[in-house]
């Protein structure tokens, strides 16, 4: 498992990032990454949201993009309510590295320098069983403090911070290159793939060719890099990770409109 894999979805929970936080799976220190972060926007565009997004009027103005660090870590901090869950977080890009997590989760690779949260602590960790070389039971414990985070979030809350904050997700996503495209949509498409992951069991067998381990299945080495994360946080991690997913698709779908209908989907 390269170092590159690793946990953010279900960078999905701040939607996406809030998600992908508790997904952070990496057992050897990451390769340098050369390519340039995405450009800096000064002024925040006025996203496309009303066709996607039902929000409530607000009279509060949202931040600028690039401003909104402050305003995030605030936010979660009022829905987490515990400080050292909040050390998880990176401070700088929030939301730009959660748009760009949740892009690159159904992808072969998840690079490691967008990550919105730090790594866990440790290395990843294998065993011999019967001669077989396979995922430890010990290495699950390392990610506790991802999955505590996930359960510390109220869904409702989750979602209505991310439907507040829809335009600037939105710009960030443009800034990837998608202006034309939807990131709810993205989103969307993201959770249904996270939730297609195979249903983990152990004892996981892995091979070591050279320096990472992989799955000895081909098959589930060949899957995208976020179902891949989720089963090696092991089954009963995968199985809480995945409530917390669908519930919060559940939830979304609360809020989305029929792009053709003006309809509000069920």
């Amino acid at each position: 498992m390269n170092a590159n894999m690793l946990k953010a979805t279900v960078a999905v929970i701040v939607l996406g990032g809030a998600v992908a936080a508790y997904f952070y799976l990496q057992q050897s220190t990451p390769p340098a990454v050369t390519s340039a972060p995405p450009p800096q926007i000064t002024q925040a565009v006025k996203a496309p949201v009303a066709q996607v997004i039902v929000a409530p009027p607000s009279t509060n103005p949202l931040p600028g993009l690039n401003e909104s660090d402050s305003y995030m870590l605030d936010a979660l901090a009022v829905l987490i309510s515990n400080k050292s869950l909040m050390q998880l977080f990176h401070t700088e890009r929030i939301i730009r590295n959660i748009v760009a997590t949740i892009d690159n989760l159904p992808q072969m690779k998840l690079p490691s320098r967008i990550l919105p949260v730090e790594q866990p602590s440790g290395k990843f960790i294998a065993a011999m069983d019967a001669s077989e070389l396979v995922i430890s039971p010990k290495n699950a414990a390392r990610y506790t403090p991802y999955i505590n985070l996930a359960e510390a979030f109220d869904t409702t809350q989750l979602v209505g911070l991310y439907v507040r904050l829809y335009p600037l997700f939105q710009q960030a996503y443009a800034e990837l290159g998608y202006p034309n495209k939807y990131f709810n949509d993205r989103l969307l498409e993201v959770l249904d793939d996270l939730l297609d992951a195979p249903d983990i069991k152990e004892p996981v067998k892995l091979v070591r060719p050279e320096v990472y381990y992989l799955f000895a299945d081909s098959d589930l080495e060949e899957l995208p890099i976020g179902q891949r994360i989720l089963m090696r946080t092991g089954s009963k991690n995968e199985a809480t990770l995945k409530a917390k997913l669908l519930a919060i698709k559940q939830e979304l779908k609360l809020h989305l409109q029929d792009k053709k209908l003006g309809q509000t989907e069920q």
